[in-house]
């Protein structure tokens, strides 16, 4: 099985904020593969399906971003999920918006949800869609940017980015990582 989790804060108010694109790449996925509804458990809410022939649980934390980790760890238990079949989705300050990048491992660069994943595993050894949302410039507004919604104009290049990443999720799987990143980059142009 292959956990893809998408990182955000639960509740309305949040849905729409810059932190939560991670959500929306999940429900983004459900959607397109005809997952499962989403239910409650893990401090969570889950989905199952398939996608390439590959069985995978969406998982959305509901605990808050900063104990994402706490969420994940019980669905990885549960289901005895190796860190190389982990894929979290997030928000990132240091990519321009509309971009995306791939991690495999290594640090955090202080994103706080990775940083209680990294914590709740005890290893960094899994992988990253890092969905860029781009920086405000001033350190002292980065709090308030990523807790605050998309604009309409970042609307365009925002529905592109998440539903080329939903259509071109099953390379990841395939282990077609550089195509991921090749196709999510022409359909979002």
């Amino acid at each position: 099985m292959w956990l893809f989790a998408g990182l955000g804060n639960p509740g309305d108010g949040y849905s729409r904020n810059r932190h939560n694109i991670g959500f929306m790449a999940i429900d983004a996925i459900a959607e397109m593969y005809g997952f499962s509804s989403f239910r409650s458990k893990f401090q969570g809410e889950i989905s199952e399906g398939i996608i390439s022939g590959q069985k995978v649980l969406l998982l959305k934390p509901q605990t808050m971003m900063n104990l994402s980790g706490d969420s994940i760890q019980k669905a990885v238990r549960f289901y005895k999920i190796e860190p190389s079949r982990i894929f979290i989705f997030h928000d990132d300050l240091d990519i321009e918006p509309s971009k995306l990048r791939l991690k495999d491992s290594g640090g955090v660069a202080g994103h706080n949800g990775l940083k209680s994943i990294k914590a709740c595993l005890g290893t960094d050894m899994f992988k990253r869609v890092r969905l860029g949302i781009g920086h405000p410039g001033d350190r002292n507004r980065v709090s308030g940017y990523v807790l605050s919604d998309f604009s309409k104009d970042e609307h365009i290049w925002l529905d592109k980015l998440i539903l080329a990443v939903a259509e071109y999720v099953g390379l990841l799987i395939e282990d077609h990582e550089s195509d991921f990143m090749t196709r999510v980059a022409e359909k979002v142009k």
